[in-house]
């Protein structure tokens, strides 16, 4: 990637607290069960994780959904209209957005939000260095919450790719949802959903043979270490994530092998053998439970595309 130091353009913060990782984490482990936010798996260490299990041969969604993007630009142009500020919910790499740069019409702003700072302003130097034509704006926070977005008269389409919407509950993601409609009125929402399939797939791509999934949940504790000075032996740590077929959900956890006692700025948190952190789930869904739940939220579907195998789907929100 770009060396950071390069991108000087316009950068929005969204108003945070400054000890919101050490407070959740302290809150988390003060629970039982013990669960921490999945969103604290992304600093740049986690993003890097991330864009790796993308990569993978198990974890079909990525290459699924950029697929479906390339298949159908043209159609979803067609419904982004012209005159387009373009904001796209937990921006991560730049594969999925350059279908939708290369292909929508008049886009006069990119405004990618994302909670890891430094990979977000990575990501807009990249942008701002190949795209000219139109303003890269970055937002660093959490797009769950209120967020400055840039001023603009142009028509406002979202873009939140990746799945990302099956890591909330229902009323999480109906609630977030909701928001988003009100944001985008009068424009759209371009969102992916992963589909409900055979559990043996979606074991698979959350249990990767090459580790890399693990990793990647192990680093919200590597992050605690590193930026709270906390002990937690990742060796101690495993990684495990079944599909709860009931619910519908992927549930990832961090198991302790041992009993012990981790400490996290002067906190003593205590861990029987077996005892779990939740740390993620992942909601999968039919075209026809997550249209309902768009109409819950506001939004009005229109197209929806999928893939032959019906692995993913996405889904076109009219925002009225």
């Amino acid at each position: 990637m770009s060396n950071l130091s390069l991108y000087d353009g316009p950068v929005l913060r969204a108003p945070t607290q400054a000890d919101g990782f050490h407070r959740c984490l302290i809150e988390g482990l003060s629970k039982s069960p013990k669960a921490l936010p999945c969103k604290y798996f992304y600093d740049a260490t986690g993003s890097d994780l991330f864009d790796r299990i993308c990569e993978l041969p198990e974890y079909y969604q990525t290459r699924t959904e950029l697929a479906l993007l390339k298949a159908h630009a043209a159609e979803m142009a067609l419904l982004a209209g012209s005159d387009v500020q373009l904001i796209e919910f937990g921006a991560g790499s730049l594969k999925k957005v350059r279908v939708l740069l290369d292909h929508f019409n008049g886009i006069e702003e990119y405004v990618p939000i994302d909670i890891s700072g430094d990979y977000l302003r990575a990501v807009a130097n990249e942008l701002d260095a190949e795209y000219g034509g139109f303003a890269v704006t970055p937002v660093i926070g959490d797009f769950t919450a209120n967020l400055p977005l840039p001023e603009s008269g142009a028509r406002r389409v979202g873009f939140f790719p990746g799945s990302t919407i099956g890591n909330f509950r229902h009323d999480e993601a109906r609630s977030l949802l909701a928001n988003a409609a009100d944001m985008l009125r009068g424009g759209g929402l371009l969102i992916g959903a992963d589909l409900v399939k055979d559990p043996h797939r979606l074991h698979a791509a959350y249990n990767d043979a090459a580790g890399v999934t693990a990793l990647f949940n192990k680093n919200v504790l590597a992050r605690a270490n590193r930026d709270l000075g906390a002990n937690f032996d990742l060796e101690t740590f495993v990684h495990y994530a079944p599909y709860n077929p009931m619910a519908q959900r992927i549930e990832m956890y961090l198991v302790s092998l041992k009993k012990q006692r981790v400490r996290v700025l002067g906190r003593s948190f205590d861990f029987e053998e077996g005892e779990a952190i939740h740390t993620e789930d992942s909601h999968k869904y039919t075209i026809h439970s997550f249209r309902t739940l768009a109409r819950e939220a506001g939004f009005e579907p229109t197209a929806v595309w999928t893939d032959p195998d019906n692995l993913f789907s996405l889904h076109w929100l009219e925002a009225r």
